[in-house]
């Protein structure tokens, strides 16, 4: 196997306002964007070429990447004028496959940080035949995923969508978003119209027995789609308990980037990255966050498990817990924002606005 495709059209809507002006695989998460790390560990396993999907804010890709040689890689770039879905999107980037009719193609969804054993899936597929191979991960709570029940050969037996009741949960198993499809597979695809993989293309190819294999690797795997699990991703790539070689530095409780300023008696802990051009002042404390490029934390504020964006600036004193600010914000002093607040780009709070305990 030596190319993918990268499904990277999404427009991040659960993630706003971080998507706002960046598509969500363009977010930095431990220094770089999140995107640069999902292509870093396909080249580990022997990519050379992938097609990104691209849709939303599509124009942001090609001049960062352009051809890819800086990551050892030939990137091409499909655009979709309409969204087409998961299934339509891989259609649609078809004729910009090399691969012969029965080679091996990679397919993984934009939004997912996972330690897969990307070699692994690939000789799964090679050694069972399989018209598509899946990865397939195990959760504790499956309600919000489809879940993927497969036999004792590991063969897919059933795709089952988000689960609500008891009789409903047959397996602890779920589609991980990544997968091996045949390449005279793809092709099968409809043109020219949304497809899901999920909900029709896999459901259809059961039906009509094709060999669909599952691969259950129960490595570190998350999905990237709410502002707290990107913001742990992050973290966790700081701290090396998720895989990747595109981390610029050495993983441990910080990551400060070449042009930021950190106050020497400043606390940065838990994963922390301080982007490009950032300033954390005297005093602060910033626990399992990110800090991206300009933004400005001040004197004796606190920071924890939040997302600070792009030239944001939080003020002196002030406590995040769980929060999100968008690019360009200005949070005032004393201000308390608690779990789950997500703060819109260019808003400004005024000094001591928001509480949650007394001023005293």
């Amino acid at each position: 196997m030596t190319e993918a495709i990268l499904l990277v059209g999404g427009k991040g809507t659960r993630l706003r306002p971080l998507t706002v002006h960046t598509p969500k695989p363009m977010v930095p998460a431990a220094g770089v964007p999140f995107l640069t790390h999902q292509l870093a560990r396909a080249r580990a396993a022997g990519v050379e070429h992938i097609v990104l999907a691209t849709s939303y804010l599509a124009e942001v890709f090609e001049p960062y990447f352009g051809d890819g040689s800086a990551l050892g890689l030939h990137i091409e770039y499909v655009t979709e004028e309409e969204p087409l879905g998961t299934g339509g999107a891989i259609r649609n980037v078809a004729s910009r496959l090399r691969s012969g009719p029965d080679e091996p193609v990679l397919v993984f969804n934009g939004d997912i940080l996972t330690g897969l054993d990307i070699g692994a899936l690939v000789r799964t597929h090679e050694t069972s035949g399989a018209d598509v191979s899946l990865h397939l991960t195990q959760v504790s709570d499956p309600r919000a995923y489809g879940l993927v029940p497969t036999d004792d050969t590991g063969r897919v037996l059933a795709f089952l969508e988000k689960p609500q009741t008891p009789e409903e949960i047959v397996t602890d198993q779920i589609n991980a978003g990544a997968y091996v499809f045949r390449r005279s597979v793809i092709d099968t695809i409809p043109a020219g119209r949304v497809v899901s993989v999920e909900r029709e293309t896999f459901p259809g190819l059961l039906e009509a027995g094709a060999h669909l294999q599952g691969m259950v690797d129960s490595t570190y795997w998350l999905d990237l789609g709410t502002p707290a699990a990107f913001v742990r991703g992050s973290a966790d790539l700081v701290l090396g308990k998720a895989p990747s070689p595109a981390v610029p530095g050495r993983c441990g409780d910080r990551l400060v980037l070449p042009t930021a300023r950190v106050a020497p008696d400043a606390e940065l802990e838990g994963g922390t990255v301080v982007g490009e051009g950032a300033f954390v002042a005297e005093g602060a404390r910033v626990f399992g966050s990110t800090i991206l490029p300009g933004a400005v934390i001040e004197p004796g504020a606190v920071v924890t498990d939040s997302l600070v964006g792009t030239r944001a600036r939080v003020g002196e004193r002030a406590v995040l817990t769980g929060a999100v600010i968008g690019d360009g914000a200005v949070v005032g002093a004393r201000n308390e924002l608690r779990e789950g607040v997500r703060v819109w780009c260019d808003a400004r709070i005024p000094a001591g606005a928001v509480r949650f305990s007394s001023d005293q």
